[in-house]
């Protein structure tokens, strides 16, 4: 496979990933904005979604106070911003008209018909009342997009530079999260955690769709440590940082045997795989959870870089 080809497979897919994990978080600031306005206020609530979706602040905004209107435009709408979800979705739409005969017919009508019918929605959906429903449709279409892939390609090296592509991005996006929110989960002598730390922990586990499956597993309210394992090392939660190095390490393996390279970037996600299967939460925490998530981050970036150079991404 032409590197070109197996680049453009790589980022159609983490372009959809993406705008689904816009469209969560910015489905956890519309939430967290309508809470009682508790200490922070919402221009905290706003920063810090923007700050985990990896956007510092809005260009040109100035010092003022962050509104929700401002910071929702942003995510979704402007074509500035190359994460909002209108640029990921273009961008995942162009990747794979690039390669469109690398793909089943299912997969490239997921993408063209997401970005056509989004530019209907994006300009009806204003206003706090239709938002909800606007942010489910980007996250049904992604999970078309995700079933198209698994149900009708074959399991070929472009099936695995997708798959590559879906868990860099996911996992990129979890750290991400804890690490804005970082602070919250540090141990605390409070054991209720207050009225802010329990709407705060609860908004780390709807960002990844983990809110019911968390009390399943736990059967427990909601504990700062136990949130941080369940999100980084519990191997069976599809959004943890275990289970998304294990599908890297997957994926990269399968390639490897595919094509006969890539074992600079196989010997790095294994390295990391080996870290996460071999630490406890306790652990974690004696190093530093935001050191920890830091170095998490660098070394998975480190990942797709090498991943890109060993396959002649460029």
């Amino acid at each position: 496979m032409l590197g070109r080809t197996a680049s453009n497979l790589f980022w159609m897919s983490r372009y959809m990933e993406r705008a689904e994990n816009v469209a969560r978080l910015t489905e956890v600031g519309h939430r967290m904005s309508l809470t009682p306005d508790v200490g922070g206020g919402y221009r905290e609530d706003w920063q810090s979604t923007l700050i985990a979706a990896g956007m510092a602040e809005i260009p040109g905004h100035g010092r003022g106070r962050l509104t929700a209107e401002a910071a929702q435009k942003y995510l979704l709408f402007d074509r500035d911003n190359p994460s909002s979800v209108i640029s990921c979705l273009e961008a995942a739409r162009h990747n794979g008209r690039s390669v469109r005969t690398a793909l089943t017919r299912a997969v490239w009508e997921s993408l063209n018909a997401t970005w056509i019918e989004f530019g209907t929605l994006s300009r009806e959906a204003t206003g706090p009342a239709k938002l909800p429903g606007l942010l489910d449709w980007v996250r049904e279409r992604s999970s078309l997009f995700r079933g198209a892939v698994q149900g009708s390609l074959l399991r070929d090296e472009g099936f695995h530079f997708i798959e590559l592509g879906t868990y860099v991005e996911r996992s990129d996006n979890t750290a991400r999260i804890l690490d804005s929110k970082y602070s919250t989960l540090l141990p605390t002598t409070d054991a209720a955690g207050g009225e802010r730390g329990m709407h705060q922990w609860e908004t780390i586990l709807r960002s990844v769709s983990a809110h019911r499956s968390y009390r399943y597993v736990y059967k427990d309210s909601y504990r700062p440590a136990n949130i941080a394992e369940f999100l980084i090392l519990r191997a069976e939660m599809p959004r943890s940082l275990r289970f998304c190095h294990h599908r890297i390490f997957r994926s990269l393996r399968r390639l490897a045997e595919m094509t006969g390279g890539g074992s600079a970037g196989l010997a790095l996600s294994r390295e990391i795989g080996e870290r996460l299967e071999g630490s406890e939460i306790a652990d974690i925490y004696l190093f530093g959870l935001h050191d920890f998530l830091i170095d998490f981050l660098r070394r998975t970036a480190e990942v797709a870089d090498t991943a890109a150079a060993d396959y002649h991404f460029n």
